[in-house]
């Protein structure tokens, strides 16, 4: 999964007109879980110049590469002129969650022979929703969460399994009181996870929230029962 910045991307293609470049500059590094600090082999990186175009940031592609089979990358960037920040989006997939980390030329020239980019860890995460009410007509249910301070729906792709309920489900949306559902998707490997669920009920809001640092490698779960 290319969890990086799509639409920087395209903006790097439609501004090619701040391709005059300087000399190159040689980095060197390697690709570690957060955690462990095992290498991670053949992950792709793109690299994007951070461009001021109207008192605006824009990312501008500028090339990629990626780790070998040791988890170690060497590159040549290629410096564009006037250009002081550079950001690196490490792409992710199903077994770690992307990351971009911005460094500046200042950092580039003195550590770039040296640097470490690490990854997080993506673990199974269930959500299980079960609710039966005698009004089902009116209750409304919203459902959220967040992993690592991060909108778990930007985080991983998430499904949803309706479990013969009764009321509609518009996504993360259901209307009525009699519901059967499971979440499913992915969240940071021991990092807190907070799911947080809110009912309106005649005009009424309850909110309900969970706390929960989520293994990796197992099966994680988070359930409401109302």
């Amino acid at each position: 999964m290319r969890s990086c910045n799509f639409i920087a991307f395209i903006a790097g293609i439609l501004f090619t007109g701040y391709s005059c470049t300087e000399e190159n500059l040689e980095i060197r590094g390697k690709v570690l879980d957060d955690n462990t600090l095992a290498v991670i082999p053949h992950r792709e990186i793109i690299v994007q110049a951070l461009v001021k175009n109207d008192n605006k940031v824009v990312p501008v592609y500028n090339g990629e590469f990626s780790t070998d089979s040791s988890g170690y990358f060497a590159y040549t960037l290629t410096k564009v002129k006037n250009v002081y920040l550079y950001n690196f989006c490490v792409v992710g997939d199903s077994a770690y969650a992307y990351t971009n980390i911005e460094l500046g030329l200042t950092e580039l020239k003195r550590y770039g022979k040296f640097l470490n980019f690490n990854l997080n860890k993506l673990t199974d995460f269930t959500i299980i929703i079960d609710m039966k009410s005698k009004t089902p007509n009116n209750d409304v249910l919203y459902v959220s969460w967040e992993s690592g301070g991060v909108n778990g729906r930007f985080l991983y792709p998430y499904t949803i399994k309706n479990n013969g309920f009764t009321s509609s489900n518009t996504g993360l949306k259901w209307i009525g009181g009699d519901i059967k559902s499971e979440i499913k998707t992915k969240v940071l490997a021991d990092k807190e996870t907070i799911v947080k669920w809110e009912i309106y009920r005649y005009g009424n809001r309850e909110e309900i929230t969970d706390t929960i640092f989520c293994r990796r490698d197992v099966a994680n779960y988070s359930g409401l029962k109302y």
